[in-house]
C-alpha cells in the first residue's frame, strides 16, 4: 500500500510539474505577415505622440462642437466610417484608435513608464492628452460599447472638458471590454499564461472574429466583405496578439458605475432593439441611473447602430445637439 501511495504521489507531482512548466516551455509560433502600424495607414491617417505613445487618428470638419468618437472592444476608428462625414457637417470630428486596437502603437510590458496604457486610467490619460495635443478645450464624447465606458470615466474625472455624452450601446462598467472577471486576473498574469495567452487570443482573427461581427448586427446579411476586411486590417499589425492579451489582463480597480449620479452634462443613451452583445435592457437601466439622460431605441438594429443604422443614429444625434447647444 505504501508503494501505491508513493507511485500516486510521483504521478501527481509529474502532472503538477507539467501544468506549471509545460506552458512556459511551449514554443508559441511567431506571427508572420505583420507590419508596422504606419505601413497599414491610408491617406487620411494621422499620427500623434501622446505620453510617449504613437496614436493613430483621423479628423474631419472644423469649428464647434468637437466630437470625439471612441470605439469598442475589437474595433477601431473604422467602426465610425458611416457617420464621420455627416457629423463633420455639424462641427469638428476626431476619431482615434485606442491602445491595443487599430493602428495605434502597441507597447509591450517594460516599454512604458507610469500608467498602463491598456487600462481604463491609461485610456483616460490618453484622451486628455489627445485633447491637449489637438487644441480641444471641450468635446462631445461619443462612445460605442466599451468606448462608452471610457467616455463615462473621462466625464467623471474631467467634467469641465465634456460638453455632452452620447453612449452607444454602452458597456459601462466593463471598460476592459473583454468581459474577464477580476478574480481570474491573477491566473491570467502568471508567466505560464502570459506565454501562451497571445496564442489563445489569435482566434479572433478567424471564424470567432467573423462570428462576433455578425452577432453585433441585427441583420448580418447587410455586412459586406469590406466590413470584414476593415476589421481584419489591424490584425496585420506587429504584436497585435500580445497587445490584445495585455489589454485583457490590465488592472482596472476603479468602478465608475457607483458615480453615475455625478454626471451633470447632457447625456444621450442610444441602443439597438436587438443588441446581443450588451443587452438592450442594460441601456434602459443605465439611462435611468444617469440624471436627466435621454434614451433612444433604434428599430431593427444591433450593437453597432453607427454602422448598421447610420440614418437613425444621425437623427438621434441631431435632436441631442439641440439640448447641448441650448
Amino acid at each position: 500500500m505504501k508503494l501505491f501511495w508513493k507511485i500516486l504521489g510521483v504521478i501527481a507531482l509529474i502532472i503538477l510539474l507539467v501544468l506549471l512548466i509545460g506552458p512556459l516551455l511551449y514554443p508559441v509560433p511567431q506571427l508572420t505577415g505583420t507590419f508596422p502600424e504606419s505601413d497599414l495607414a491610408d491617406p487620411e491617417s494621422r499620427f500623434a505622440e501622446i505620453h510617449g505613445l504613437t496614436v493613430h487618428y483621423k479628423e474631419m470638419g472644423q469649428g464647434e462642437p468637437v466630437f470625439i468618437l471612441l470605439h469598442g472592444f475589437g474595433a477601431s476608428e473604422f467602426s465610425w466610417r458611416e457617420v464621420v462625414e455627416p457629423l463633420s457637417r455639424q462641427g469638428r470630428v476626431i476619431v482615434y484608435d485606442r491602445p491595443a486596437f487599430g493602428l495605434t502603437e502597441r507597447p509591450m510590458p517594460g516599454a512604458w513608464t507610469g500608467t498602463n496604457p491598456y487600462s481604463v486610467q491609461g485610456n483616460i490619460e490618453l484622451l486628455d492628452g489627445m485633447m491637449d495635443e489637438l487644441g480641444v478645450e471641450k468635446a462631445i464624447l461619443v462612445g460605442n460599447s466599451a468606448g462608452g465606458d471610457i467616455a463615462v470615466a473621462y466625464a467623471l474625472e474631467h467634467p469641465d472638458r465634456v460638453q455632452g455624452l452620447v453612449l452607444v450601446d454602452p458597456a459601462v462598467g466593463s471598460g476592459r471590454g473583454g468581459g474577464v472577471p477580476p478574480w481570474i486576473l491573477p491566473l491570467l498574469k502568471t508567466p505560464q499564461l502570459r506565454n501562451i495567452g497571445p496564442l489563445l487570443v489569435r482566434s479572433i482573427a478567424g471564424d470567432l472574429g467573423n462570428e462576433t461581427i455578425r452577432m453585433a448586427w441585427h441583420d448580418p446579411s447587410l455586412i459586406g466583405q469590406h466590413v470584414y476586411d476593415g476589421y481584419r486590417r489591424p490584425l496585420m499589425a506587429n504584436n497585435w496578439d500580445k497587445a490584445l492579451y495585455e489589454f485583457t489582463i490590465a488592472d482596472n480597480p476603479v468602478n465608475y458605475t457607483d458615480r453615475l449620479g455625478e454626471l451633470a452634462m447632457p447625456v444621450l443613451v442610444v441602443t439597438g432593439d436587438d443588441d446581443r452583445i450588451v443587452p438592450t435592457e442594460s441601456s434602459f437601466q443605465l439611462s435611468k441611473e444617469i440624471p436627466g439622460a435621454h434614451l433612444v431605441v433604434f428599430n431593427a438594429c444591433g450593437h453597432v447602430p453607427q454602422e448598421e443604422c447610420p440614418d437613425q443614429f444621425m437623427d438621434a444625434l441631431q435632436g441631442f445637439l439641440g439640448d447641448v447647444k441650448g
